[in-house]
């Protein structure tokens, strides 16, 4: 029986730099698992999109996939991008299978990557006067935003920092100028923004920019994308994903 190939589904951005590192993200999962057949694709505003993977998935005599959003919560891209890009293309392939996997968040693995990150920029745990930012993209939908949140809180747990807080490039609160005074207000001086975003684009360089128009020369920790707990983490979705019951063929 032929595996099913693992298509890997980022967001896509105009920002070349999110898709080569995004690229790079599954060369590590190649690396990781060299005889299985693994596939990028994204949702929009890059190439090649979901439902032409799909397609060509079909084409090479597959009848089955596995997605694996690449995606850090529930947000609405996973909760209807990506389940209607695959009905899409299961209207084109009625006898194609589609098993569509958890998305990434939340899970230890982001964590430790964000962690690891952020203690590359120079963030020391034991500096008590060092107030961090856990920056995320920012959704309508509260459980996402509360991911980051979590996970910010779990920081906080684990050094003397004067305070850890979320804070969102859009659509949610607080944002970064008014996290940086919250946490000025409680005794920081000096502050570290964490990232809580896979690759670079246009919504981190927003978050790099606002920080550093509201602080002193922040530590601006590097997205997470091509962390080997990334990869891990994706081949871990794939792996669940493939114990359960496929999306049905249409015929």
């Amino acid at each position: 029986m032929t595996t099913a190939p693992l298509v890997a589904v980022a967001h896509g951005s105009r920002d070349p730099r999110s898709a080569e590192t995004i690229h790079r993200l599954l060369g590590v999962v190649r690396a990781l698992r060299p005889e299985l057949d693994v596939r990028v694709a994204f949702l929009d505003l890059s190439e090649p999109l979901l439902g032409e993977v799909l397609d060509a998935v079909r084409a090479d005599g597959h009848r089955e996939a596995v997605v694996v959003p690449l995606l850090l919560g529930h947000a609405f891209h996973a909760r209807v991008d990506v389940p209607a890009a695959v009905a899409d293309a299961q209207q084109r392939h009625p006898d194609l299978r589609v098993r569509i996997g958890d998305v990434l968040g939340p899970d230890p693995r982001l964590d430790a990557a964000a962690w690891r990150r952020l203690l590359d920029a120079g963030a020391d745990p034991d500096d008590p006067e060092l107030g961090v930012l856990l920056a995320g993209a920012g959704s309508s939908h509260a459980p996402a935003n509360r991911l980051v949140a979590d996970v910010a809180a779990r920081w906080q747990a684990l050094t003397s920092w004067t305070g850890t807080v979320a804070t969102f490039a859009a659509a949610a609160a607080p944002d970064v100028p008014a996290a940086i005074e919250a946490l000025r207000a409680r005794g920081a001086r000096r502050f570290a923004v964490g990232s809580w975003f896979l690759a670079p684009g246009l919504l981190p360089d927003r978050i790099t920019d606002l920080a550093t128009a509201h602080s002193d020369r922040p530590l601006i920790a590097g997205p997470m994308a091509d962390d080997l707990g990334v990869a891990d983490l994706v081949l871990h979705r794939y792996d669940l994903a493939t114990l359960e019951v496929p999306l049905p063929a249409l015929a």
